[in-house]
């Protein structure tokens, strides 16, 4: 049978054996009948939160957090729709904060995919939030678990706060969107390293849709309360990254409710595990890197039988990346277990080592085969992978040379799907 897997901007066609072959695929949900016109009505019937027009006075100071390019959130859709709602307020008194984490910057030519070239021309200040500069940040408090609360002084000292955020699964934080469009995204980076680290990062609950009871999101969710948000909208989207829901209003309420949707669309289940997964990270721009490819393989390992092998079809158009200290940590040492026990000892405290803990702790388990049209050989290599450059002849050659065929599970569109055993 052929497959069509999310990779790139383009997709990638597979043959597999149909009787050897599970697919598992996040429920489709079309998109909203009249996307704007769902989301002016939640604007001006929110969630226990008076309309944001009214919400907004004139003279105030207004912040927005949006995601950055490695989220496929529709910000040209709802952004200007929002903006309007303010268009009592001066331009130049509203700040678009780009809420990069310890991620890159958005690049200009990045900002008019992402906002179109109406917004950019006006007189918003559209700023990229940096986790590194001191003198950008603030500190607003201390979580219960001593971490040092610092995040963005623009966000803290405006008059009124807004967060615009998308809700997927995600594989240590619970789900994304609502309280993380504050910490991590406009976090500083000595509050995002302990939020990241090895000991929450390893918890057993520090997973797919869980955000009660996991130690990462409650302490975001706590920190989120120390400059909260006056207003929040949250969205799902679907494959073809339309709008299937919105909510706006209080960010607790709201994304609860964004979670709740996705949960019940995105996690499916599935009768055992598989000898071979093979995974996505959802196509562009989720697949712009190796380190965002960790989601994926993520996602395969819930159902991948111990020993077994899973292939992550990444397109990495933007490398592992050269940035941050991913690469850097992934390739200091020999072996996964090497890796693991570095990141484990007290006084490492690097940024990234949380996406190479991951990784490596799926490599404890199984083989990962990376399917790349960008990374040299010697790159997949040096990152305790294995290349594959043709992923039809790779498993055809794996069933021919089988004893016993095979069990096969495709996941075309990586972590939009969580799958788990029932």
């Amino acid at each position: 049978m052929d497959i069509n897997l999310s990779y790139g901007k383009k997709g990638l066609t597979v043959q597999l054996p149909t009787d050897l072959t599970t697919i598992v695929s996040p429920e489709f949900i079309p998109a909203l009948p009249d996307q704007q016109g769902a989301i002016k009505h939640v604007l001006r019937n929110p969630i226990k939160k008076p309309p944001l027009k009214t919400s907004v006075k004139p003279g105030q100071k207004v912040a927005i957090s949006i995601c950055d390019v490695t989220r496929p959130m529709p910000n040209h859709t709802v952004l200007p729709i929002v903006l309007s709602e303010l268009n009592h307020i001066p331009e130049e008194d509203i700040t678009i904060l780009i809420a990069t984490g310890t991620h890159r910057a958005v690049t200009k030519s990045e900002l008019t995919s992402m906002l179109g070239d109406s917004i950019l021309s006006k007189k918003y200040k559209i700023i990229n939030h940096d986790a590194f500069d001191e003198n950008t940040l603030t500190l607003v408090g201390n979580t219960v678990n001593g971490i040092d609360v610092y995040l963005n002084d623009r966000w803290v000292n405006s008059d009124f706060r807004i967060t615009l955020g998308f809700v997927e699964p995600h594989f240590f934080a619970g789900f994304s969107g609502g309280p993380k469009m504050i910490a991590p995204g406009l976090a500083g980076f000595n509050t995002i390293m302990p939020l990241h680290s090895s000991e929450l990062i390893q918890h057993p609950k520090s997973k797919w849709g869980v955000t009660y009871g996991n130690p990462i999101h409650d302490t975001i969710r706590e920190i989120s309360t120390m400059a909260p948000a006056d207003f929040s909208v949250d969205v799902t989207i679907n494959k073809n990254h339309d709008i299937t829901s919105v909510y706006a209003g209080n960010m607790s309420e709201v994304h609860h409710a964004a979670c709740q949707f996705t949960k019940d669309t995105a996690m499916q289940k599935v009768p055992h595990k598989y000898d071979i997964v093979i995974t996505t990270n959802s196509g562009y721009p989720l697949d712009m890197n190796l380190y965002q490819s960790v989601k994926g393989m993520s996602a395969a390992y819930q159902i991948v039988r111990p020993g077994g092998i899973i292939i992550c079809a990444s397109e990495c158009s933007d490398g592992i990346p050269d940035t941050g200290k991913y690469k850097e940590i992934l390739q200091s040492a020999d072996t996964p277990s090497k890796l693991l026990e570095i990141i484990s000892h007290p006084q490492h405290n690097k940024h990234d080592q949380w996406q190479v803990q991951i990784q490596a702790q799926i490599q404890e388990t199984a083989t990962i085969y990376l399917k790349s049209d960008y990374l040299s050989k010697a790159d997949v290599q040096a990152s305790h992978l294995k290349p594959v450059s043709n992923i039809t002849s790779f498993i055809n050659k794996i069933v021919e040379e089988s004893i016993t065929p095979p069990t096969i599970c495709v996941l075309p569109e990586g972590p939009q799907t969580i799958p788990y055993v029932k």
